[in-house]
């Protein structure tokens, strides 16, 4: 209906009836207007005029209501036909809702983390076109579409069109339900926000369904897989930065951990293969699953945000933990941790012939090589040393621990014996820092190697460019 009527009756006994409602709407109930204390007939041309105003006020981001009334003749019953006919308009009212302040930095957040925010409204199209202006929701060549178009729109014709679309205006809870679909049928994971009763078919069927916790009916927050306790929306954005982070930690622990692992069976597998003694005792391994990758491992997990993760296209949905070479960077550095480790220990047994030793040595080169490791895990995109120690101290701290936990077995008599281990000399831990260091160097010169091609290749590009200009 778009509009709510009220019969008031007087002491006298004489009724009036109010109504409100979408302008357009109760303008056309009305065949006269108030002009100036007199009531006069409504021209075509009035008509004209009003609806003219009414765009220019909704242009302005004013939610505008029409407001008329008439004197009701005694005896007339209170039908919709006869009660809303004959109406004098009295004006338009325009109110003011601002956006939040937050709402144009967290709509730019989504769109350069390829989250497309989309308004659907059923506000004038006038007044949604110039709020979403202002928040930045509305492009230059942005589309908008009203409840009535739509309706001439088949499901096959609004999925060709629903990701060109950015503002739906005038909209029914029916029609939220449908962008909700199309949208899905084109593969989007889709979250949708409401408040109210009629709100809810749309937020079950979306991906995500988001209610309000403050306005949210309760029937919209049963129907929601997720309750916005502060109704604002730089908290939804927040809440998938906060989500990207934790999923990219969960790889993060991930790869440090099963690394780790790979590294010390391959490390056991490969000594048995080539007949070499066990280049650590079963007391050692658990000492290094425990402590050494334990303390590094839980402190990934609460790496902060990196800079950029909200600008990182969204993951596929179907995609899995080990994507985007996650299984290869662990079987490559878990096999490098191996060998390396296999390399000290064979190099330190050949050249002593002290096994202790030689397994000490090994057992100290394997935590080191975990320790440089757990650097380099802290970001797929970034090489180390452009991530500070300070961004995440439990990580330094958890390090630290674990490094001096490593001396204590080495130099304290009764862990020696408990762990089988010797004192080592200063010759042998700059081996063991050395091998240590391999895989992290590696990654420093392929780093450096990848800058230098590329701004050579850069270079020859202007050259080429500045020859064509010529």
């Amino acid at each position: 209906r778009k509009r709510m009527t009220v019969v008031c009756k007087n002491k006298k006994g004489d009724r009036r009836v109010y109504v409100k409602g979408a302008p357009d709407v109760v303008l056309e109930l009305s065949t006269h207007y108030f002009l100036n204390g007199r009531i006069v007939p409504l021209t075509e041309t009035l008509k004209k005029e009003i609806m003219k105003n009414n765009s220019l006020m909704a242009s302005q981001a004013l939610r505008n209501i029409g407001v008329a009334f008439k004197a009701l003749p005694p005896g007339t019953k209170l039908k919709e036909d006869m009660v809303e006919r004959g109406l004098v308009f009295a004006g338009i009212l325009g109110m003011m809702d601002p956006p939040r302040p937050e709402v144009l930095p967290a709509i730019i957040k989504c769109q350069e983390a390829g989250i497309k925010p989309v308004m659907i409204t059923g506000d004038h199209q006038e007044t949604a076109v110039a709020v979403a202006k202002t928040i930045g929701l509305m492009p230059s060549r942005g589309e908008v579409i009203t409840g009535s178009q739509l309706d001439k729109f088949t499901d096959q014709q609004l999925e060709a069109r629903v990701e060109k679309i950015n503002v739906y205006a005038r909209v029914s809870p029916e029609h939220k339900l449908r962008v909700v679909k199309a949208f899905k049928k084109r593969g989007h994971v889709v979250a949708m926000t409401g408040d109210g009763i009629n709100d809810a078919p749309a937020v079950k069927e979306a991906d995500i369904g988001i209610a309000m916790g403050i306005s949210g009916t309760d029937v919209t927050r049963e129907s929601a897989s997720l309750i916005l306790a502060d109704d604002n929306f730089a908290t939804i954005v927040n809440a998938v930065e906060e989500g990207r982070n934790i999923y990219n930690n969960i790889r993060k622990f991930i790869r440090f951990l099963l690394a780790c692992n790979m590294g010390e069976i391959c490390t056991m597998f490969f000594a048995l293969l080539i007949g070499l003694p066990l280049p650590l005792r079963p007391i050692q391994i658990l000492w290094v699953n425990l402590v050494t990758d334990g303390l590094p491992a839980i402190a990934l997990g609460v790496e902060p945000p990196e800079k950029g993760i909200m600008k990182d296209s969204p993951r596929l949905k179907g995609e899995g933990v080990f994507s985007r070479g996650l299984w290869q960077r662990i079987l490559t550095r878990g096999s490098l941790i191996g060998l390396l480790t296999l390399a000290v220990f064979a190099l330190s047994l050949g050249g002593s012939g002290d096994l202790d030793r030689a397994r000490t040595i090994s057992f100290s080169t394997l935590i080191m090589l975990q320790l440089f490791h757990v650097f380099d895990c802290r970001s797929e995109e970034l090489t180390f040393w452009k991530i500070s120690l300070k961004k995440n101290k439990y990580l330094t701290a958890a390090v630290v621990s674990s490094g001096f936990l490593l001396l204590l077995v080495l130099y304290i008599p009764w862990l020696q014996q408990a762990f089988r281990t010797v004192p080592l000399t200063g010759g042998e831990w700059f081996i063991i820092f050395l091998f240590s260091s391999l895989p992290s160097l590696g990654t420093v010169m392929k780093n450096f190697m990848g800058f230098f091609f590329s701004t050579k290749k850069k270079g020859l590009s202007n050259t080429l460019i500045n020859f064509n200009r010529k």
